[in-house]
């Protein structure tokens, strides 16, 4: 019977020890899941002015081309 009490004991410890070691790891994959959050929100943030400038810079060159195209085929003086 003592044995049993022993082994219970040292099963108890093993699980305290392992549900500490599973809070700690629980927390830093808290704590990357938040920071990779605010790492996606400033990629996105520049995703998108990078295609605002984009295009801008399609709408400008087809505008160019456009004006150099009419001004060859003398639609504008």
């Amino acid at each position: 019977m003592a044995v049993l009490e022993e082994i219970a004991a040292a099963t108890k410890d093993t699980i305290d020890r392992l549900d500490r070691r599973m809070d700690a790891v629980g927390a830093e994959l808290q704590a990357f899941r938040s920071e990779m959050h605010a790492e996606f929100r400033a990629m996105r943030t520049e995703h998108r002015a990078d295609f605002r400038m984009l295009v801008g810079l399609i709408l400008s060159v087809t505008g160019a081309t456009l004006a150099v195209m009419a001004h060859g085929f003398h639609w504008l003086p």
